[in-house]
């Protein structure tokens, strides 16, 4: 349990990673350093981060569901795919180090900050890509995001989101699409979490309410502005990564 001073310094900072989570993914990068920087032990920060965003994530589907910007099919079909990858990720990660994966990163991000800010057409490219090649690529994005996840981890909304967008999706249906990947693998990764008694419900439920309110609120600030609101904070998000890389590095 952390005493009260440290639940009010950690709690405005999981509504904040909930509301960037909502709109651009990578949230986790601002509360499992929260987390950490309360003082709670590795097994506590893993399972505590996951109970309260899971509840956050499902706001979020409900809101860009209901406003008809998930397209189900390829949301319901990825999901399968990326608990998939996630599960052999976190195989992957028992046995190797991701030393090499890092610098990787550090290279690659540049790039992939290009891909967020180059123009691309608003609509009819997935038409031109074809309904069964959409599902194959979507499984092929679900399934390597995941592996990512599991193997690493920060970043994985943001990545989802960005291929999504590059399949022909603008960035608030790539978003929507995102949230339910992200909920489906949260449920899964929950329930292995309560059963290994890693969550402090003391902590968890008002990080839980706080995550609420962060994804609701953003992802209504991303149905209201689109593109406009995603865009700038896919950059921010990647920059959050590339400082997290580094430090870790260093």
């Amino acid at each position: 349990m952390i005493d009260p001073f440290s639940l009010v310094f950690l709690l405005p900072l999981i509504f904040l990673a909930g509301f960037i989570d909502s709109i651009a993914g990578g949230g986790g990068l601002v509360s499992l350093a929260s987390y950490y920087a309360v003082g709670l032990p590795p097994a506590t920060v893993l399972g505590n981060n996951k109970f309260s965003s899971t509840f956050g994530t499902i706001v979020s589907v409900w809101n860009y569901g209901k406003s008809g910007k998930i397209y189900w099919p390829i949301a319901a079909f990825a999901s399968v795919f990326t608990i998939a990858g996630s599960h052999f990720g976190a195989v992957l990660a028992l046995r190797y180090s991701d030393f090499i994966l890092s610098y990787l990163l550090l290279v690659a991000l540049p790039f992939i900050t290009a891909l967020v800010i180059v123009p691309r057409r608003k609509d009819g490219e997935r038409r031109e890509i074809g309904r069964p090649m959409l599902f194959a690529f979507s499984a092929v994005l679900a399934a390597a995001t995941g592996l990512y996840d599991g193997f690493f981890g920060p970043g994985t909304g943001m990545f989802l989101t960005i291929g999504f967008s590059m399949l022909g999706f603008t960035f608030l249906e790539s978003a929507g699409i995102t949230k339910v990947i992200n909920a489906a693998s949260n449920v899964s990764a929950l329930i292995t979490f309560m059963i290994s008694g890693s969550i402090v419900y003391q902590i968890g439920i008002p990080a839980a309410i706080f995550s609420i309110a962060g994804n609701a609120l953003g992802s209504r600030f991303a149905l209201r502005y689109g593109d406009r609101a995603i865009k700038p904070l896919l950059i921010v998000v990647i920059v959050l990564l590339y400082i997290n890389i580094i430090m870790s590095l260093l």
